[in-house]
């Protein structure tokens, strides 16, 4: 049986290079703006939440940035802002996001620089914004995210490396031209691996998913909207240097744990959990991101999404449900 969010997997490599044909010279012009405010910040909630992760560890690898990241509740109630000279990027598939849509409302009206990036072009926060970018990605019906995740990640990696003047940051853009040819490849030959790791893990319940870097932000896709959204498992995503507290009284022999290892400087720490983990006897569920492509580790979730794409897919497959499904989403509102 065929899903929804099969044709949107498949669709990822022509979003991303409509988006960028549509929206480059926007984002160069908006990342000049960005480069002379004083602060930026990065509000999303759910799968554009981990967008913002990545992005934000991601810049902070290669310069000393003034990026934060928020929850849409968080900026809207809890953050106090005392400096005018500040952008906020807002990330939204629908446009309509409550809590996000709120700290849009709230920036505007303290006359911040506001940015949105979404996926319909009549919502309300592309109407809203000072400057809006429009991901191209047609309608995505899967609740977890699959080209809308991929096209905001794009444009908060455009965003902020364009702001920076390093030669790391130009090696970055340059490499993320790739990316559609690369994805295009990846979901090809992914897809029956993934397929059989599934069936063999379709009856366990609960997964923890670490990772470090730009992977944090994964692993928290990977665990709050693909596993938990999609496959209906329970899941618990981690930093990996946070694996010593808490979750190293709590895995047990069989017990599942996902891993995302990119070679960054703070996988040291995925490798002692990964040895560790293995001496218990848990079952380790490795995604080695050299393991699918050589380019430049920073764009690691661009690769890793696409095995646990296929591996979330199959497992909620496995247990008879449609990953673009929602039971609850959209019933409580505030």
């Amino acid at each position: 049986m065929e899903y929804e969010m099969q044709k949107e997997i498949l669709e990822q490599p022509r979003s991303l290079i409509k988006t960028l044909k549509a929206e480059n010279s926007h984002l160069k012009q908006i990342s000049e703006e960005l480069a002379e405010m004083d602060r930026i910040f990065l509000v999303g909630c759910g799968s554009s939440l981990s967008t913002c992760y990545s992005a934000k560890d991601a810049i902070n690898m290669v310069v000393d940035s003034n990026v934060d990241v928020y929850t849409g509740y968080e900026f809207y109630y809890h953050k106090n802002i005392d400096l005018e000279n500040t952008g906020v990027i807002f990330t939204s598939q629908s446009g309509e996001t409550a809590d996000t849509l709120a700290a849009l409302r709230k920036a505007n009206d303290l006359n911040l620089k506001t940015i949105s990036i979404t996926n319909e072009e009549d919502s309300s926060m592309m109407k809203e914004s000072e400057e809006a970018i429009l991901t191209r990605c047609g309608r995505e019906k899967a609740i977890l995210g699959t080209k809308t995740y991929i096209t905001q990640l794009m444009c908060l990696y455009k965003l902020l490396f364009e702001a920076q003047d390093s030669s790391t940051s130009k090696e970055i853009l340059k490499e993320l031209h790739n990316i559609p040819s690369l994805m295009e490849e990846l979901i090809k030959t992914t897809r029956e691996d993934n397929k059989k790791r599934a069936l063999e893990l379709k009856d366990e319940d609960i997964f923890y998913c670490m990772g470090s870097g730009p992977n944090y932000g994964l692993a928290y896709k990977l665990a709050m909207t693909m596993l938990m959204e999609g496959a209906l498992k329970h899941a618990c995503p981690l930093y990996s240097g946070e694996f010593r507290h808490g979750l190293i009284e709590r895995v047990e022999k069989n017990v599942p744990v996902m891993f995302l290892d990119a070679g960054y400087p703070g996988d040291k720490v995925t490798l002692k959990g990964i040895q560790f983990c293995e001496n218990l006897g848990t079952k380790n569920i490795i995604f080695r991101m050299q393991d699918y492509s050589n380019i430049n580790n920073i764009l690691s979730p661009f690769v890793l999404v696409i095995p646990l794409e296929w591996f979330t897919y199959y497992l909620a497959h496995y247990n008879g449900e449609d990953p673009g499904n929602t039971r609850h989403i959209g019933k409580v509102r505030y």
